[in-house]
């Protein structure tokens, strides 16, 4: 983010609010000791003068809600086509042996042979998953959010909300780590939402929803990155809110229907 000329911190004049976060390996299939799909951490980075009035346009809704390029039903078909690529696979060789190839996230522990078989005869479900992305999308549409599979605009992020434009960017890459790593990122951006809302619209500085905020290690690692060396506390606070519960499927959406002015249907 840039500073104007003044000192003040970007807006509409010389710079966007941007809210994002940085890129994360979304994995590959692993040879049984598996290097893990990387943690989305999916950060906010949001900049913005208080005492600056915001120009009528930003007061529009922006049109249209919800999905904006690809609608639910394509969306939830290549969700359940990544989602069959972390049934772990065998494959026999020549002389017999077998070498058994899987995926897994960062941070688990390898699997044994017991469990990959295990695995392979009772695949992973993601029913819960997709039907709290379904929640979610429609509590964002109902809020006025547009969500776009595009690429961010800050550089090097997974996913970003944007309060200037009402929009959700997720790098149109996540959809192949499937349904568990989609929601979480969807449910880390409805929170940033929430934060927006609840400081009185969406296009509103965000402010702290008073959540816990208690980090596993792996996430506190993410907040030490480069991305975040400049940031500062309110804005930490801010990602820490979302880090910490961006695991709770459906918490964004309770929080959006909450803090957030909702359409009627």
């Amino acid at each position: 983010m840039l500073r104007c000329r003044d000192g003040a911190w970007a807006c509409g004049h010389c710079g966007a609010i941007q809210l994002g976060g940085r890129r994360g390996w979304l994995g590959g299939w692993l040879v049984l000791v598996a290097v893990g799909a990387a943690a989305l951490p999916i950060s906010l980075t949001w900049l913005h003068r208080q005492d600056v009035p915001l120009p009528l346009a930003w007061l529009l809704p922006p049109s249209p809600e919800g999905l904006d390029g690809i609608d639910q039903g394509m969306l939830l078909h290549s969700l359940a086509e990544a989602d069959a690529t972390w049934t772990p696979r065998a494959e026999v060789r020549g002389d017999g042996r077998i070498t058994y190839y899987y995926k897994r996230r960062s941070g688990d522990p390898p699997l044994s042979v017991a469990q990959i078989r295990r695995l392979m005869a009772d695949p992973p479900q993601f029913d819960g998953e997709r039907q709290a992305i379904i929640k979610t999308l429609d509590m964002l549409r109902l809020a006025g959010v547009r969500i776009q599979l595009l690429p961010p605009r800050k550089s090097g992020a997974a996913a970003e909300w944007d309060p200037r434009e009402r929009t959700i960017r997720v790098r149109p890459d996540v959809l192949g780590s499937g349904s568990a790593e989609f929601a979480k990122v969807l449910n880390h951006e409805a929170i940033h939402v929430a934060q927006s809302c609840a400081h009185g619209h969406l296009r509103a500085m965000p402010r702290p929803l008073g959540l816990a905020d208690t980090l596993s290690p792996q996430l506190e690692s993410v907040l030490r990155d480069s991305l975040y060396q400049t940031a500062g506390p309110l804005e930490r606070h801010l990602e820490r809110e979302a880090y910490a519960n961006q695991h709770l499927l459906g918490l964004g959406a309770k929080l959006v229907g909450a803090h957030c002015r909702l359409a009627r249907e």
